[in-house]
């Protein structure tokens, strides 16, 4: 098989001159940009994107397509947020406000989040396929009926007041947002760059083995289970970071934030952007955040019809018959359609160009 590597190389460019671009645009943008773009739909971005990263990766790198992103999401949330509020007239009616240094607690959340995620990936490890996907749904079940049941740590009404204690190197976000806009850029971009490590460490290789070649990796006397369960415990850690920022960002946790509706719009992130790219994750929650936070009742493009006139007012309607079009356009999601979109328009300039020349012998003396 032949590679064209001129075109591998002009798309390689051509798509890191857009990430950075995109990244100067992003850095710039709480000086120059809007503050409803910096404060809601960018930080959203930035957080969701990091979820669903964590399930982009198990799912590209480990074969495992995860519905239980959400639920440790929520964890490190309900966590985070029992130890490091106080009680009294500043704190909240639910949870147990122990009031614990912040940056303990949110080291605490992250690590105990890890080893959760590790058990669930361990239980889980040895199923495939459809199996795995209803257990991994069943733990967002579980964590949401539990939230809501043990009114100790949560209740249906859930914690309010975190974003009051962040840690002191981090500063106060609510009365300078901007600390959190970059908090989250700088996460994000640490996300992807660890994961873009990860998947070229020997474990990534032999984690990418192991998704393909199961069998035949055990046969080779790699531990299967294991591997998954290592992946599921990393993927659970980048999940806890963006639950961190989460209840950083609106102050609050509850089991609304981990039901199903949510694990759901979690897939749809990652099957908008691409499961087969990392880089989808924060492209399918850019689109999905936008959609989210533009399309109402009120939604109206004149001369096309669309909002409440042809898809009755309805968010999950209108994403619903997005996300049906861009799965049967593309079923990789945007990036696999700009990919598409970069060899249809390789194929018809090779099909333009002239005809290569064979090269001549060399003459023999």
């Amino acid at each position: 098989m032949r590679v064209d590597v001129g075109s591998w190389t002009l798309r390689t460019k051509l798509e890191r001159l857009i990430a950075a671009a995109a990244l100067v645009m992003v850095v710039v943008w709480p000086t120059f940009g809007g503050s409803y773009w910096t404060h809601q739909i960018l930080i959203e971005t930035f957080l969701f994107g990091v979820a669903a990263a964590s399930l982009i990766f198990l799912s590209a790198y480990g074969g495992m397509v995860s519905l239980g992103q959400t639920a440790l999401f929520g964890i490190a949330g309900v966590i985070i947020g029992n130890l490091a509020t106080k009680g009294g007239p500043g704190g909240t009616s639910k949870g147990l406000h122990l009031g614990w240094d912040p940056t303990v607690a949110l080291v605490l959340a992250i690590v105990l989040t890890t080893a959760i995620g590790l058990i669930f990936g361990a239980v889980a490890s040895r199923s495939a396929g459809i199996y795995f996907l209803m257990i991994t749904l069943t733990y967002s079940v579980i964590v949401n009926l539990t939230l809501g049941s043990v009114t100790k740590i949560s209740g249906f009404s859930g914690i309010g007041g975190i974003n009051r204690y962040t840690p002191g190197w981090i500063g106060d976000i609510q009365a300078h947002p901007t600390r959190l806009y970059y908090v989250a850029l700088i996460v994000a971009l640490a996300v992807y760059v660890l994961i873009r490590y990860i998947v070229r460490t020997p474990f990534g290789l032999t984690l990418q083995g192991v998704r393909d070649e199961p069998v035949r990796m055990a046969s080779l006397g790699y531990n299967v289970p294991l591997h998954r369960t290592l992946a599921f415990g990393f993927a659970a850690f980048l999940a806890s970071l963006s639950g961190i920022l989460y209840v950083w960002w609106s102050g609050q946790i509850a089991p609304g934030n981990v039901d199903l509706g949510q694990t759901v719009d979690l897939l749809v992130i990652a099957v908008i952007g691409g499961l087969v790219r990392i880089e989808g994750a924060w492209v399918g929650a850019f689109v999905f955040v936008v959609m989210q936070n533009y399309i109402t009742s009120n939604t109206h493009i004149p001369g096309l019809g669309f909002g409440g006139t042809l898809f009755g007012g309805s968010f999950n309607t209108i994403i619903g018959i997005i996300f049906l079009a861009i799965v049967l356009v593309s079923p990789d999601g945007l990036l696999g359609l700009w990919e598409r979109i970069l060899d249809t328009g390789r194929r018809l300039h090779l099909r333009g160009a002239p005809p290569s020349q064979p090269e001549l012998p060399e003459p023999v003396n």
